[in-house]
């Protein structure tokens, strides 16, 4: 793996450019939170859950702030390029960090696609968008067309280079995080009716249960909504004082972003008409007025909120589409760096940007739209990628807290020890309630996965060929079959007569991750092999500009 010392405007092929300044990765992180999840993912959850959405939201805000603060030490204390897909290389070696660096590869480059989606969905409001889209939310042949026009203009704008990127990305993000603070205050202050929260035409407060709330954390975009906090850490290897800046950035754009996405839920709910909700809330009617949001606003008498809100659907799923395909193209910058796949996606640009992963995202990410030709269909499987990819950093985090104890952390987390085996637990919990029928198709996505990375070994495609280091890595197989039996076996699964209700999956899903934690620990590699593994990631803050 070669050193990651780029240093501004020069230097070899492969290093990248170390433009980007604090508030550069702060707003890439929340750009990338405030996307088409706050266009959709407050009526989606409303309809799942009921009113008690609002307790989808805690749980998920509990589960992914746990998260951001694990990968906000790992980002501080390793600053490098597609971050959350090489720290389980540094700590249990090529075995598992080929695998999570699939997992995080696959939940960055299905992203863009389901931005796409969202501006195709949000554009119906207009006659000359009609047949884009299909009743039921697919897209038709000239529908398909655009997605394609779409994903080609995210990755023009990406040969731009990161600092031209940058500064698009930092006026979008701040339309993006207004529009939202002005829905919020103008839905509060026109149209609140707090009898809302237990309309018993709607079915009451928590009108579908236990298993409602759950399913709606994963399902209905809820979780989805909060990703992208690790935006900063894909980008490290550009910033120019990432121990210091990445924490920051990391930790200040899930707050932001989990605040503004509770507050929308509060207010989505408590403006809505009681004839939307006469018929349950599973039925929400809108009277044939498109966009959650922008609908709403038009059915209580916003007209100029809903003209600013179609307006946003293109702004916020597109700046969040653009910087996902940035993080794509790191992250395979990054698993070339590893050794896992061809070294030609090590290449960059004169301005610093990896063009061969560029041209991979914007490829894939148009592959994407067969398979899952809606947007709600798509973020399922997003989901169950990105928690996936998140576990990977609470087991390094343990490790490299036992055996990396004198290594500099700019930012430690208090109570790691807790902290850390609590992310893992959730982030399992998530990939229960994603449901069966999205976890077998992610099984068959990491299958795929495993052959490319086999293809490029076999073949000797990359001469960093790591050692797998299996020993290490022993726990892996078992974890994922066993979360999947669990999954299929479980309320969330398939069967009619499950062998476990909602409440003891949750039991079930708690106690192996505890195992699978504890495990991976122990077995995972000696100090002296992952001080190999970072020797040479050294990084030269870039001079001030």
């Amino acid at each position: 793996m070669a050193a990651e010392t780029a240093h501004g405007a020069s230097g070899p092929s492969s290093h990248l450019r170390r433009d980007i300044g604090l508030i550069g990765l702060l707003w890439a992180s929340e750009g990338s939170i405030i996307g088409s999840g706050w266009l959709y993912s407050a009526k989606e959850a409303l309809v799942a859950a009921g009113p008690a959405a609002l307790i989808s939201w805690g749980i998920a805000a509990v589960a992914i702030i746990a998260l951001a603060f694990v990968h906000a030490e790992l980002g501080g204390m390793f600053p490098v390029a597609g971050g959350t897909a090489r720290y389980p290389h540094y700590a249990f070696g090529g075995a598992a960090g080929a695998s999570f660096g699939w997992f995080t590869w696959l939940q960055a480059v299905t992203v863009p696609p389901i931005e796409v989606q969202a501006m195709i969905g949000y554009a119906q409001h207009y006659s000359w968008a009609d047949g884009w889209q299909h009743k039921d939310g697919t897209l038709t042949a000239s529908g398909l067309g655009i997605a394609v026009a779409l994903m080609a203009v995210f990755v023009a704008v990406n040969f731009l280079g990161i600092q031209k990127l940058a500064t698009v990305n930092n006026a979008a993000t701040w339309w993006k995080v207004g529009v939202p603070l002005l829905a919020i205050f103008a839905l509060a202050i026109t149209n609140f009716h707090t009898s809302n929260f237990t309309a018993e035409s709607g079915g009451g407060f928590l009108p579908y249960g236990a298993h409602g709330v759950m399913a709606a954390v994963s399902t209905s975009g809820i979780i989805f909504a909060l990703l992208g906090f690790e935006q900063a850490i894909q980008l490290a290897g550009e910033s120019r004082h990432p121990k210091r800046d990445i924490p920051r950035a990391t930790i200040g754009s899930i707050l932001i972003g989990a605040t503004i996405y509770i507050l929308l839920q509060v207010v989505y709910i408590a403006a809505l008409p009681a004839v939307t909700f006469a018929a349950g809330w599973a039925n929400l009617d809108y009277k044939g007025i498109s966009g959650p949001f922008a609908g709403l606003a038009t059915l209580i008498g916003l007209g100029w909120l809903a003209t600013i809100l179609y307006i946003d659907a293109i702004i916020s799923p597109g700046g969040t589409g653009l910087i996902y395909t940035t993080s794509v193209s790191r992250i395979t910058y990054g698993l070339s760096k590893n050794g896992y796949i061809p070294v030609q996606f090590e290449r960059v640009t004169g301005r610093g940007v990896p063009w061969l992963g560029m041209l991979a995202a914007g490829l894939v990410g148009c592959i994407c739209f067969l398979p899952f030709p809606s947007w709600h269909k798509l973020v399922g499987f997003i989901t169950s990628a990105s928690v996936l990819m998140y576990a990977g950093a609470p087991l390094a985090f343990g490790v490299f807290r036992d055996k990396l104890p004198d290594v500099e952390r700019p930012y430690r987390l208090w109570g790691g020890a807790v902290m850390a085996p609590f992310a893992f637990i959730v982030a399992n919990l998530i990939i229960l309630w994603s449901g069966w029928d999205t976890d077998w198709r992610l099984g068959v996505a990491i299958v795929i996965g495993y052959v490319l990375v086999a293809v490029s070994r076999v073949f000797h495609l990359n001469p960093a060929h790591p050692p797998l280091e299996l020993r290490s890595a022993q726990w892996l197989i078992p974890y994922l079959l066993v979360m999947g039996l669990i999954v299929r076996t479980s309320a969330f699964g398939p069967m009619k007569h499950p062998w476990f209700n909602e409440w003891w999956s949750l039991a079930v899903v708690a106690a192996v991750s505890l195992v699978v934690y504890y495990w991976a620990k122990a077995v995972a590699l000696p100090a002296e092999r992952i001080r190999a593994h970072v020797s040479d990631v050294s990084v030269i803050p870039a001079p001030e500009h």
